[in-house]
């Protein structure tokens, strides 16, 4: 097993490389799963995503902060059964306000360029999830590393 400085610059690798994410949240008793374009900060300590307030899994993250996004490196192809790893990353979650939301649109931004005019909008809210834990999957394998 990889030192936890090893572990950390494994999980900052693969956040880094990969753009989306699923992200589970729960409403009324039942689960939800949304496939969101995410970032993360330098220290590991927040994950970033927008959406707009009229979602499901806007109002579900209201109703409920508790949420999991899940990142992963595989490549769709038969070697990913021995060498993909799944990283679950799971914390509440909540819309930034203010000089956070600045900030949190501009690490978000940074990755995702593109979606300035989405997140601009009013009708667009700046989540961030405050990382509890992250738990890291390969094949037979499941680490916990805490930001």
């Amino acid at each position: 097993m990889e030192g936890s400085g090893d572990l950390r610059q494994a999980v900052k690798d693969i956040l880094s490389t990969q753009r989306f994410c699923v992200l589970a949240t729960q409403g009324q008793g039942q689960p939800y799963g949304s496939l969101v374009a995410f970032a993360e900060t330098g220290d590991l300590r927040q994950l970033v995503f927008a959406t707009k307030r009229g979602t499901r899994k806007f109002s579900n993250l209201m109703a409920d902060p508790r949420v999991a996004l899940v990142v992963d490196s595989r490549s769709n192809s038969d070697a990913d059964l021995g060498s993909a790893v799944a990283i679950t990353a799971l914390g509440p979650a909540h819309e930034a306000a203010g000089d956070e939301r600045e900030r949190l649109a501009g690490v978000y931004l940074a990755k995702h360029p593109g979606l300035a005019e989405f997140v601009g909008s009013p009708e667009t809210a700046v989540c961030a999830v405050a990382v509890v834990d992250y738990v890291i999957a390969r094949f037979r394998e499941v680490t916990v590393l805490r930001p």
